[in-house]
């Protein structure tokens, strides 16, 4: 049994059908990328699968048990943390109380404490109590990565981590990748930079126009494949 599955998954904002019908798999230990265009439908996906959006009970599947109809906050206390795009952390908020805020109402212990979080990325440990707007892009990348891990979560959705790193950046952040699937996460990744999405995932899915264009794995998948999935040509 797949760990997550979605299954003929539609979503809409008001009258607007954002998806139509994507059928999905996450496996235990995997990597799996989601990739396309901007408007693809990509952060939708994330945000149903998050409870973000709600649809029929069985478009998502958790370990066997239909969640799709269920809140946000259910969703996290399920093992499902989302990671989403612009960090979303709390400007009146210390560093590590935005930490220990991903702790909130979650029951199940897992490996992510402070400590640990703090060895992942040892500078939030140096602004532990600094304001996060007073933080570099990345550095409140890793906040915002780290405020998901302290929930110790079976899933870690991040959507768009990349975005508007330098380089450099990016290359850490997604050094952190291992650490954090060996501690026992599964990784649903939505991502622009196709390069690197296809670094680090198991698997790919690739969105257009709010459909499934392309699935495969990374060695499958030729150049050529990928760019019509993506560009419609």
């Amino acid at each position: 049994m797949a760990l997550l599955e979605t299954r003929n998954l539609t979503s809409f904002y008001g009258d607007f059908q954002a998806l139509y019908g994507i059928d999905t798999t996450l496996e235990r230990g995997e990597t799996v990328a989601i990739i396309g265009a901007n408007g693809a439908g990509k952060s939708t996906f994330l945000k149903a699968i998050a409870g973000l959006i709600r649809g029929p009970a069985d478009s998502v599947i958790l370990d066997g048990q239909p969640i799709g109809d269920r809140i946000a906050a259910d969703i996290v206390k399920l093992g499902v943390a989302l990671v989403p795009e612009g960090r979303r952390l709390f400007p009146s908020l210390t560093v590590e109380e935005n930490l220990l805020i991903g702790n909130y109402g979650r029951k199940a212990r897992g490996p992510w404490t402070l400590d640990r979080v703090y060895a992942l990325f040892p500078v939030l440990k140096e602004r532990r109590h600094s304001a996060t707007t007073t933080l570099s892009g990345g550095q409140q990348q890793m906040a915002a990565i780290g405020r998901a891990l302290m929930s110790n979560p079976r899933i870690l959705l991040c959507d768009e981590i990349s975005l508007g790193l330098a380089p450099i950046v990016i290359a850490g952040i997604y050094g952190a990748m291992p650490q954090i699937k060996a501690a026992g996460a599964s990784v649903v990744l939505v991502e622009q930079d196709i390069v690197q999405a296809m670094k680090v995932a198991d698997r790919v899915y690739c969105f257009q126009e709010g459909r499934l264009s392309l699935t495969g794995r990374p060695r499958d998948l030729t150049r050529e494949q990928i760019h019509r999935a993506y560009f419609g040509s």
